[in-house]
């Protein structure tokens, strides 16, 4: 198995945004705008055609329920132990769990569970997890703290799906997937074309952040907290949670593998979009994509 070759293109993309910036080839403002027209354009056409295109039955509960208990425990744990260990303001904890604990199921997941699993079927579930349970969670956080005053307001969080592109587009594509319904050609392949380009500006967004972010604000301790949760913790609540609910084989492997991906990089398009925790966003995106090459070699090596 060559999962290097995984890593690769991320790794070339990041460094190309880094270089970039820094050559002054994209101007003073690249990663913000890559950054929110990721957030606003491709991203959002990448949720939807992934979600109207995945069917909605089928699940495999006990392995999810065992992946859902590993992302539970980290993301809590790194959301308040912001404020604990590291007195981080509350904006930015939800941030700070999303690093501990939002797996790299896409660009990074698909092509390590075609290695390592065989199949990409347990991870499409992982990602409805993700963008439907998780993302949400996020973001109201995120919302409520972008309010000056910190207010909980129903209005504003009942009506964030409408201002919020990522949720609204993953609603719509759990929508059309539930109801069988298919883009008119043109349409699907506009948006086929426009999500193609979420990975790639991502990456370029999260090099060019590297240079122009102080890092200064992402401490080597918190990085390092962050890192263990999300490389070693995860993975292994995740084969603990597995144990105890009985899986087979297989199953614990897919569980622990995908808990044992990087950090996504939606955590550094979200911390940018909310200027909340960017410098110990980006660089916990690069620090977990490097070492996570171990853990899921490790996990592959003793459970495959």
């Amino acid at each position: 198995m060559n999962l290097v070759s995984a890593f690769v293109p991320i790794w070339i993309l990041t460094a190309v945004g880094y270089a970039a910036c820094r050559w002054g080839l994209l101007g003073e403002a690249a990663a913000s705008v890559l950054g929110r027209f990721v957030f606003h354009l491709a991203m959002p056409s990448a949720l939807f055609l992934a979600l109207s295109r995945m069917p909605l039955s089928g699940f495999a509960g006990r392995s999810l329920l065992a992946f859902g208990v590993s992302t539970v425990a980290v993301v809590g744990f790194g959301w308040v132990g912001a404020s604990w260990l590291f007195g981080r303001e509350p904006g930015e904890r939800p941030i700070w769990g999303m690093a501990a604990g939002y797996v790299n199921s896409a660009n990074l997941g698909i092509p390590v569970a075609t290695q390592v699993l065989g199949n990409v079927s347990f991870l499409a579930e992982v990602v409805l997890l993700q963008v439907l349970v998780v993302t949400p969670v996020i973001l109201v956080a995120l919302d409520r703290h972008s309010d000056p005053a910190g207010r909980v307001r129903v209005g504003r969080i009942a009506s964030l799906p409408v201002r919020n592109p990522v949720i609204l587009a993953s609603l719509l594509g759990v929508a059309c997937s539930a109801a069988g319904l298919h883009l008119p050609s043109t349409a699907g392949a506009s948006l086929t074309l426009l999500s193609g380009a979420a990975v790639p500006a991502a990456l370029v967004a999260l090099g060019a952040s590297m240079h122009r972010t102080a890092p200064s604000r992402a401490k080597p301790a918190e990085l390092a907290v962050i890192t263990a949760l999300k490389l070693v913790a995860q993975p292994v609540i995740a084969y603990a949670a597995g144990l105890a609910l009985h899986l087979s084989a297989p199953q614990l492997l897919a569980v622990v593998v995908c808990a044992g991906l990087p950090t996504a990089q939606n955590t550094f398009i979200f911390s940018q979009e909310y200027g909340v925790g960017e410098a110990v966003a980006n660089r916990t995106v690069m620090v977990t994509t490097t070492l996570s090459l171990a853990t899921l070699a490790t996990a592959a090596a003793l459970l495959g």
